[in-house]
């Protein structure tokens, strides 16, 4: 009951900037997964409280707080994003003496609905809103010994003196003996604090919903020219993965990862290796376990079929920045043009997403992880021709087609650890399933207002 009041009150009442409805129903969204009820209510007081001002007095609660553009290009639908700003330009939180409203040309983004500038931004929800995504990371069962609230140099009541002696009492006693020690090199991905789980299609890229006419009716593009976009696209897309990435080989034997027929690989040296005569057959699928040479999922076959893939990851590394190398001239200007033109046409939503994709990667400890539906091979081809190679490792990319999101999910827990905290971004009803199988926080995007509101969540560092 407390949630839908508080919903209400932040739509209806506060007059925050549109950018904050999304961000607070992400935080509303993953209260009872993440929140302990003391900050809810904490939460719930500071918004009915901001609420009950009148609106000409709440300027003076915050008088030092303005908030700034995120970019000075943005405008509102059906305005794009078409710049970023250098480095010499003005900050996001912008500090001044007395309360100055923003000006248009510096308003967040905004839905057509809304139709308004930002407004200021409290000081305190800021504050507060950072503070709830700064314990996405940590366990929601966190308790504070009485000394932790006591001021600086205050004595302790007997109560107090009690419960600290308790506390050093049953403190954990140091590992004794042979403990294992504390490995002091760990590898990156122990290290990790936070990895984002991102959907292919329609989030980050625009291709299936090209070939279905989707995209055209609900953004109002004319059909003829998305569906044609579409289909040089495909047809691009298969080239890719029948000339250089063993498709007709490994169709019937797709993998969710590229690491996972490793362990049949013997380490043979592939750099005069004749794929063509040395007489895999994948087309019929995996058949029964045997150890007779040359049949299907006999040693001598799977052992072919890790050569596959791990001579696929060595192709997608050596041409993950360059993969207009594989293509000959023609194709590589069809390449340009053909996506220069899918950009055109979808409001540039693939320069959107990589701005995201790029500010997490630019992060320490964190990381992006591909989750996709399409098969690993083709997915492997769209990363590589739609220029995504370089933000994401081969051996961060998962197809969903053969267990679906939520195994895949628990598969990358397994690989990374329970400790990471994870985020979802997606359009589809299938990772949001899967993420709040795993208490996972799930972004939706459904427009290019969602990928721009999620850059500015970035950039605050609210995610």
């Amino acid at each position: 009951m407390l949630t839908l009041h508080l919903n209400h009150l932040i739509h209806s009442r506060c007059n925050f900037p549109s950018f904050t409805f999304q961000l607070t129903s992400f935080l509303l969204s993953n209260f009872s997964l993440h929140f302990s009820s003391h900050l809810f209510i904490q939460f719930y007081f500071i918004i009915f409280l901001w609420s009950s001002v009148a609106p000409s007095l709440r300027p003076r609660l915050c008088p030092r707080l303005i908030i700034g553009a995120m970019w000075p290009g943005i405008k509102n639908e059906p305005g794009l994003l078409h710049e970023v700003p250098s480095a010499g330009q003005m900050g996001f939180l912008n500090f001044s003496s007395a309360y100055t409203a923003t000006q248009q040309g510096q308003a967040h983004y905004s839905y057509p609905s809304q139709g308004k500038p930002a407004a200021a931004l409290p000081l305190f929800f800021c504050l507060l809103a950072e503070r709830s995504f700064s314990l996405l990371a940590a366990s929601p069962d966190v308790t504070l010994t009485a000394s932790a609230s006591q001021p600086a140099g205050a004595p302790l009541s007997a109560a107090a003196r009690d419960q600290d002696e308790s506390a050093r009492r049953n403190a954990p006693s140091k590992a004794k003996g042979k403990a294992k020690k504390t490995d002091s090199s760990q590898s990156p991905e122990n290290d990790l604090e936070r990895i984002f789980l991102w959907d292919l299609d329609e989030t980050i890229i625009i291709f299936h919903s090209l070939l279905t006419g989707s995209f055209a009716q609900k953004f109002g593009k004319d059909p003829a020219t998305v569906l044609n976009l579409g289909l040089q696209m495909e047809e691009l897309i298969f080239e890719l993965a029948d000339t250089h990435l063993f498709f007709n080989d490994l169709e019937e034997c797709d993998q969710v990862h590229v690491e996972d027929v490793a362990s049949d690989d013997n380490g043979q040296d592939l750099s005069n290796y004749n794929f063509a005569s040395d007489c895999f057959n994948g087309a019929a699928g995996a058949g029964g376990q045997g150890s007779t040479t040359g049949v299907q999922g006999g040693v001598e076959w799977m052992r072919k079929l890790a050569f596959r893939y791990r001579r696929l990851k060595e192709i997608y590394n050596g041409y993950k920045g360059n993969v207009g190398a594989l293509l000959s001239p023609l194709k590589r200007e069809l390449l340009l043009r053909v996506r220069s033109e899918i950009e055109t046409v979808t409001d540039g939503w693939l320069s959107t997403a990589i701005k995201s994709l790029l500010l997490i990667q630019s992060r320490g400890r964190c990381m992006n992880v591909l989750v996709t539906t399409t098969q690993l091979v083709p997915a492997l081809a769209k990363v590589l021709l739609y220029g995504l190679g370089d933000v994401f490792p081969v051996d961060s990319i998962y197809s969903a087609t053969k267990i679906g999101k939520e195994s895949c999910f628990e598969r990358i827990v397994s690989r990374f650890g329970k400790k990471v905290t994870y985020v979802v971004i997606g359009d589809g009803r299938e990772e949001e399933f899967a993420a709040k199988q795993h208490n996972m926080p799930f972004w939706r995007i459904s427009a290019h207002g969602d990928l721009v509101s999620l850059h500015q969540a970035l950039e605050l560092d609210f995610l």
